[in-house]
């Protein structure tokens, strides 16, 4: 028996060792969690750095992911890249290089630069969408409805991402396909807004949404001035004014069926 079948039986009880020859230095396939014994072995062989930890060294670049979770991968980096530099001056190179990964895998999953980002762009303007629905849906109380939507924007642009940037404030806008996402979220958002409005107060859809688009409007611009502030004014006091101001306007408009209508 070859005297490295002899020693993989001795140190780790292993009946077969799988050598490949894929790259210049021999790995070795476990069958059992032996990383132990097999360090042993190999010391003993004399081969200094372990065949896994050449395995686990190489692991960043060459490890095979689910697509999924590869799209998930490039779209992380790229997000940061676009975030840091803005879509004319950030390369394909760039992200390539973020995600750990050779440009052709890179344009397996993305054809060109406009593509990754016109992907992120679809993924944060549904992530903004969500939020509002999800203020709108968590109570009954049109005060509390008011501060938890201002609350969800404050929270989106405050996120440590950066990813409200890519929506509201890209170098991009002059292209139809992004122009086209952004303004489809903003009517988007005013429109879940409108539907609340319309039920509670009788106003027609179209009066409705001028003060949805209002409310919108309002909670979008004035979260990105607070944090281009540089949040001096802590977020709960921040969310606190601005629904007071809404609150103020809106609560003009009776409830519908109500004997002050």
């Amino acid at each position: 028996m070859p005297l490295h079948q002899a020693l993989c039986r001795v140190f780790t009880g292993v009946r077969s060792v799988k050598f490949c020859a894929r790259t210049a230095h021999t790995t070795v396939t476990e069958k059992y969690d032996g990383r132990a014994a097999l360090t042993a072995m190999w010391t003993i062989l004399g081969g200094g750095v372990t065949a896994i930890e050449q395995t686990e060294a190489a692991r960043p670049r060459g490890t095979r992911l689910p697509r999924r979770a590869r799209r998930n991968q490039l779209l992380g980096a790229a997000q940061e890249v676009f975030v840091a530099q803005g879509y004319h001056a950030a390369a394909m190179d760039d992200i390539a290089e973020r995600a750990g990964v050779s440009k052709p895998v890179l344009y397996q999953h993305f054809p060109g630069k406009l593509d990754l980002y016109l992907a992120l762009l679809d993924q944060h303007c549904e992530s903004l969408l969500q939020a509002v629905r999800a203020a709108l849906a968590s109570t009954t109380d049109n005060k509390l409805r008011v501060r938890a939507t201002m609350d969800a924007y404050f929270a989106y642009v405050e996120d440590d991402g950066g990813a409200f940037r890519l929506v509201f404030e890209s170098d991009l806008t002059n292209e139809p396909a992004v122009r086209e996402r952004v303004d489809k979220v903003t009517f988007e958002c005013a429109e879940a807004i409108c539907e609340v409005i319309a039920e509670d107060t009788g106003l027609s859809k179209a009066e409705s949404m001028l003060l949805a688009s209002g409310l919108g409007g309002l909670a979008q611009v004035v979260a990105r001035s607070w944090l281009h502030s540089d949040r001096s004014v802590p977020r709960d006091q921040a969310v606190q004014l601005l629904t007071s101001l809404a609150w103020r306007g809106i609560a003009g408009f009776p409830l519908h069926g109500s004997e002050h209508h």
